[in-house]
């Protein structure tokens, strides 16, 4: 491998793994914070980017489709949580887990009746569709470096959501102590439900800022699921920065992995858990 086919594929795994990122810390914060096992996270992934697909074709912009697809996952955030998920605060983790697997149904089957079971394709924008030259014969898409350069953005944002606002005091207090802050006068249900919108709406984003470069397709959610379960795992669960490590040590073992030793690349993300979980059961961070 040269040094200019090492530079694409290390760029692919960072994008890949920022990706992922953004799907896995809605994730973390849900399990995490909430303390909600939420199997349909990865439906949400998928219903971002059929809205990518929808929007796009009905506005004729990419970007016109994100900026509405993300209004409309953060409004699906809310009244999810209000109508089903404030009800398993205090349930055991089994109800969490059948009501979130039917959601999955709920979801595939109306992206079945509303779009088909068609596999569709989302246009890059004009003025990112071209490429970087880095040799004569090789080249490095423009829109996959403004993919990266957006997922940078947003885990910034977010850590200082997180760290730097009175909202994400209140909401690390609430991950700590749910009856304290209560006592406090803080409505922390209110809390709960804008995490669980920005949640859902980061996970949907993915998916929209996904769906030119991975096509939109029926069980796409499933697939990305798995991973990022992974990447909470490897992180810890509750942790912002961890699930941002795990997620690019994830896109570099996967990458290269399927470079390097294509036979075993379907073990190497597994692996790479494995030793982690051996070396820090409790993953790399502690929650947020």
């Amino acid at each position: 491998m040269d040094v200019y086919s090492f530079l694409i594929q290390l760029l692919n795994s960072v994008q890949y793994g920022l990706l992922l990122f953004l799907v896995a810390s809605g994730l973390t914060l849900i399990f995490g914070i909430m303390g909600i096992i939420n199997l349909a996270h990865g439906s949400f992934y998928m219903i971002g980017a059929y809205m990518a697909f929808s929007l796009a074709s009905l506005t004729g912009s990419l970007f016109v489709a994100i900026v509405l697809g993300t209004v409309l996952s953060v409004l699906l955030g809310v009244v999810l949580e209000w109508a089903l998920f404030s009800h398993l605060y205090k349930r055991d983790h089994l109800e969490q887990v059948l009501l979130t697997y039917g959601l999955i149904l709920v979801f595939e089957e109306l992206r079945s009746i509303i779009v088909g079971n068609d596999v569709h394709g989302v246009n890059v924008p004009d003025i990112l569709n071209w490429s970087l030259p880095l040799t004569d014969t090789l080249s490095y898409p423009v829109y996959r470096l403004f993919m990266s350069a957006v997922c940078v953005l947003l885990a910034a944002l977010l850590y200082f959501l997180i760290r730097r606002t009175r909202i994400g005091m209140m909401i690390r207090a609430g991950a700590s102590n749910r009856e304290m802050v209560q006592s406090l006068g803080i409505n922390i249900n209110l809390v709960y439900r804008l995490v669980f919108a920005l949640g859902v709406a980061l996970a949907a984003f993915a998916g929209m800022i996904a769906a030119p470069v991975s096509s939109v397709y029926p069980g796409m959610g499933t697939q990305v699921l798995i991973i990022c379960f992974v990447v909470v795992v490897i992180g810890g669960i509750g942790s912002i920065w961890g699930a941002l490590v795990a997620a690019l040590l994830i896109g570099l073992a996967d990458t290269f992995g399927k470079v390097l030793i294509p036979e075993a690349a379907g073990v190497t993300v597994y692996v790479l858990m494995a030793a982690i979980l051996l070396w820090r059961p409790e993953g790399l961070f502690r929650r947020v």
